[in-house]
Parts: structure tokens; sequence; C-alpha cells
């Protein structure tokens, strides 16, 4: 019978003949005991490691009861301040509504002398306005005796110019028409600037006054300056509690995970050496981890170490991932690993295999994309 017969025949037997047969079972179980830790050392080394887990937490709690009188005399301490935070700021609050009582006052005395002058200034307006009527109508007199001059010209000038008569004339109409527009508009100019300066000088008066009350407004802005600090100072203390007690809570979590990634990975360094031992006794198949330098990043992004299982038949090279889980970003992992050892070998993969007990959905639909044989279970490792 051929070796691929009998190997074949193993596994579909094998199972059937683990649950009737209690020798061969026993035999299985001694075979594995020298790589297997057994349920009762397994249990005491849990109850270790609860037992120390219940001493840690003892002693957390008795920290936390202290930390908490600490807090509760920082809350007391807390609660005085800011009743007397309280009340210098009713304090304050009344001194504020003084000063905005008198500032009212004196904003009203200022709007009533603004009227005056606003009444004195439409008394000046009116006699400007009727001076510029006067002015406009002597301009309208001179404008009219140059445009008769302008008109003599205009006839002379269409005997010696016919050929360019309609757009010259139509670009000099628009620029008479233009020079009067900025005439009038400069005159309206000269008298808006004369208003302007007339309020500019109200305005520097009452800038010098809006200053006198900023000022004012800055010194109470102090006072409360000094007031937020101490509020500052007395969160920085809270939040300082807080980090310590956050920093406790992450050192318990990153035991409880060292726990459980020490159980996985000597997980998997067993079952890879048993499977080693089975297929090079049995079958004829050679198994041997590779470890190669990757010195331009291909894989990981920098240079580093590369860790691979290969198994070498009848001159057929498969490339294996034993992990105790696989998750999608592991899944592209493995297979720039493949593709670095390729390239340094110089040889093709004849297949690429992942075998891990867990192995998440979407690592299941990347392996497929990327032609990975997954094998969550014993029954799914198919025959060499």
């Amino acid at each position: 019978m051929e070796a691929e017969e009998i190997r074949a025949l193993i596994l579909r037997e094998l199972p059937q003949i683990l649950q009737t047969d209690p020798e061969v079972r026993e035999l299985v179980l001694r075979l594995a005991r020298a790589e297997f830790a057994d349920k009762a050392q397994t249990e005491g080394r849990f109850e270790q490691l609860l037992a120390q887990l219940q001493r840690d937490r003892e002693e957390q709690a008795r920290k936390w009861e202290e930390e908490g009188q600490r807090w509760q005399a920082q809350m007391q301490e807390l609660r005085r301040l800011r009743e007397e935070s309280e009340q210098r700021w009713q304090a304050q609050a009344e001194e504020l509504r003084r000063l905005r009582e008198e500032s009212e006052q004196r904003w009203q005395a200022q709007a009533e002398e603004l009227r005056r002058l606003r009444e004195e200034s439409e008394q000046r307006w009116q006699a400007q306005a009727e001076e510029l009527r006067r002015l406009r109508e002597e301009s309208e007199q001179r404008w009219q005796a140059q445009a008769e001059e302008l008109r003599r010209l205009r006839e002379e000038s269409e005997q010696r110019w016919q050929a360019q008569e309609a757009r010259w004339e139509e670009q000099r109409i628009n620029w008479e028409e233009q020079n009067r527009r900025w005439e009038e508009q400069r005159a309206l100019w000269a008298e808006q600037n004369q208003k302007w300066e007339e309020q500019r000088v109200l305005w520097v008066e009452q800038n010098r006054r809006w200053q006198e009350q900023d000022r004012r407004w800055e010194e109470q802005r102090v006072l409360w300056a000094e007031q937020n600090q101490k509020w500052e100072e007395q969160n920085r203390k809270w939040w300082e509690n807080q980090a310590t007690i956050n920093k406790l809570i992450r050192r318990i979590e990153t035991g409880i995970s060292a726990i459980g990634a020490r159980w996985g990975i000597q997980a998997e360094a067993s079952f890879r050496n048993g499977l080693a031992a089975i297929l090079e006794e049995s079958f004829g198949v050679r198994v041997f981890s590779v470890t190669e330098y990757d010195a331009n990043g291909e894989v990981f992004g920098r240079p580093d170490q590369v860790e691979l299982d290969v198994i070498v038949k009848d001159g057929q090279l498969i490339v294996c991932e034993i992990k105790s889980s696989m998750s999608r970003a592991d899944m592209y992992t493995f297979d720039r690993k493949v593709r670095f050892y390729e390239r340094l070998q110089g040889r093709t993969a004849t297949r690429r295999m992942v075998i891990s007990p867990m192995v998440e959905e979407r690592a299941r639909e990347v392996a497929e994309e990327l032609g990975i044989e997954v094998y969550s279970y014993a029954d799914d490792i198919p025959s060499l």
C-alpha cells in the first residue's frame, strides 16, 4: 500500500478509532503528554493566577478607599473656595452694577451733547448747501459760454476731420460728461470731508472716554484671571489623581493580556512541533522553519526578521503559517512573506496554507482573493 493511501486511511479512520478504542486513545495521550500540560497542572496554574489577581484586587481596593478619602477632603476644600469665590463674585457684581449706572448717566449726557452738535451741524450744512447752489449757477453760466466757444471750434474741426467725425464726437461727449460728473463729485467730496472732520473731533473725544472705561474693565478682568488661575490649579490636581487611577487600571489589563499572549504562543509552538514530528517521521516529508532578514522592508515596511514554516516533498514547496488567530492584516502580511521568500529562493511556492483555530470572516475573504488555503479545523487539512 502506498504512503498516500496509508495517510488517507489514517486521517479517515483515526477520529473514529480514538472515540471507540480506549487503548489507542491512551497511546495517543501518552505520546502527546510530553508536548502538552495535563488538566491538573493547567488548572493549578490558573488557580494561582486567580489568587494573585484577588490579592492585587484587594490591595487596589484599599488604595482606592484611601484615594477616595483624600478626594473627599479636596472636595470640601473646593466647596469652601467656591463659597468664598461666590461672595467675592457678588461684591464684584454689585460694583459692576454701580459702574454701569454711572456709565449710563454719562452716556445720556454725551447723547444730549451729540444731539446739540448734530443740530448745529445741520444748520451749517444748509448754509453750505445754499452756497453750493449759488456756485453751481455761476458754473452753469461759465459752462454755457465755454460750450458756445466749443461749438465754434467743433464746426471748424468738422471741416478738417470729416473722416473721423463720428468716433471723435462720441468720445468727446463721453469725456465732457465724465469731467462734469467728476467736478460735481469733487465738490461733494470736499463738503463731505468737512463734515467728516467735524465728526472725527467728536469721535476722538468719545474714544478717550471709551478708553477710560476700557481701563476699568481691564482691572476687573485681572481680578477674574486670578480667580480662574485658582480654579485651573484645582482642576490640575483632580486630573493628576485620575491619571494615577487610570495607570493602575492599565497595569491590571496589561497583566491579563500578557497571560493570554503567552498561552497562545505556547499553543502555536506545541502544535507546530507536533505536526512537524508526524509529517517527518510518518510520511517522509521535510519540515523546517526559515528565518530571513528583510533588509529592504518589503514585508513590514521596515527592515526586520521574516519567519516562515516550509514543507518540502517530492520537489514541491509548501509555505505554512500556524497561528492561534488570523486577522485580515495577518493574511496580507503572510502573502508578503511568501512573495519575499519566493523572490529570495528564486522559485514559486506550490501551495500556501494558513492553519489557525480562529480566522476572521474578512480574513477568509482576503485569503480567497490571494489564493491562500485556510484550515481552521482538523477535518479541513487535505493530503500532502
